[in-house]
Parts: structure tokens; sequence; C-alpha cells
């Protein structure tokens, strides 16, 4: 039950950042001065990062069903095709960003670092589901989803730092950096747990041997 929580809870927060991401593009007014600045600036590839965005994340999201891998596995992978392909299209308009944006040094490095391995881990995962090793596969999508849930955490620690009345410029290079990075080391425990939980439970016995 517990995984299904924080499934839903994963997967209902994707939504709600891939709707406020369309909103953006389609209300002007409600966009913060610095995404403001980027359509004003980078207008085309700020609408291909935002909208390939919006669609990885939910796509994504739905990827980590289980049931829906087993009774469905043909949507399942068109889901996994719109994933990849949204990422190759978002992750580019991304580093095209990120060299761009506003805040300086740290800013830059920090999203265009996110971009890279946004880009890297997906390739990863879409290689080795090409080659047929299922489990390195779900391993690295893990890695790539980590990354791609910056669109969450991104808005998080942004309302968080308001709230504790951070001033923008002085939060964003922080952020720019803590969207992201501790989601993929908390991605990597997960993985490393998991890995050596197969191992325990596929050590044989002592009954095995006789």
């Amino acid at each position: 039950m517990s995984k299904k929580i924080l499934w839903g809870c994963m997967t209902l927060s994707a939504i709600l950042v891939a709707l406020y991401a369309l909103g953006l593009l389609a209300i002007p007014s409600i966009r913060p001065p610095f995404i403001q600045n980027l359509f004003t600036h980078f207008p085309e590839v700020t609408v291909i990062h935002f909208i390939g965005g919006a669609i990885a994340i939910v796509a994504g999201a739905f990827q980590f069903s289980t049931s829906l891998r087993r009774k469905h596995l043909s949507v399942h992978r068109l889901l996994g095709r719109f994933y990849v392909g949204s990422i190759i299209f978002s992750g580019i308009a991304g580093l095209v960003l990120a060299v761009n944006s506003i805040g300086g040094f740290y800013v830059q490095t920090g999203f265009g670092l996110m971009a890279i391995f946004w880009l890297g881990t997906t390739f990863m995962a879409y290689r080795l589901i090409r080659q047929g090793d299922v489990k390195a596969h779900e391993n690295w999508m893990i890695r790539s989803y980590a990354v791609t849930l910056a669109g969450v955490t991104l808005r998080l620690y942004l309302g968080i730092s308001i709230v504790l009345g951070v001033k923008f410029f002085d939060a964003y290079p922080v952020l720019a950096w803590l969207c992201w990075v501790p989601n993929l080391l908390i991605a990597e425990l997960f993985i490393r747990n998991k890995t050596n939980k197969v191992k325990v439970f596929s050590k044989p016995s002592l009954s095995d041997s006789y």
C-alpha cells in the first residue's frame, strides 16, 4: 500500500507541474519574471522545453506503474517512446536555456549539467532496453526520472525559499543544483538498496546444497 501511495503522490505532483507548465505557455500574465525572461529572449526554445518537460514528467510517472507494465505492455512501450522523445527535445532546449540563463556561472553550470545528466541517463535507459537488459534499463529509468522530477523539486524549493524570505537571486544559484542532485543521490541509494535485497533473496540456503 505504501508504494501505491508514494506512486500516487509522485504522479499527482507530476500532473500538477505539467499543468503549471502548460499554464505558463497559455497565460503570460502568470509567468514569474525569470520565466518571462526566457520567453522574451528564447521563445521557441522555451516552448519546446516546457512542452517536452510536461510530456516527460507525466509519461515517466506512469512508466513506474507495475499494473500498467503487466496488463498493457504495449501502452508502457508507447509511453516510453513519448518519454524518450520528449526528453531529447526538452533536454537539448534546456541546455540552450541553461547556458543563457540569468544568475551567472553557478546557475548556468547547475542547469547545464542537469540537462546533460537528463539526456545521458535517458539514453542509457533506452540503449539498455534495446539490448534486452530489463533490470539495468529499470535502474537507469529511475535515474532518468529522478532528474525529470527536478520540475517538481525546483518549484517546491522555490516556494520554501519565498516563505523563508530568501531573495530570488540568492536562492537561485543554490536551487540550480539542489533541485536535481539530491534526487539523483536518493535514486542511487534506492537502486543499491533494491539490488542488495535481490542478492539476499537469491543467495542459496544450506538446504539448496542437498
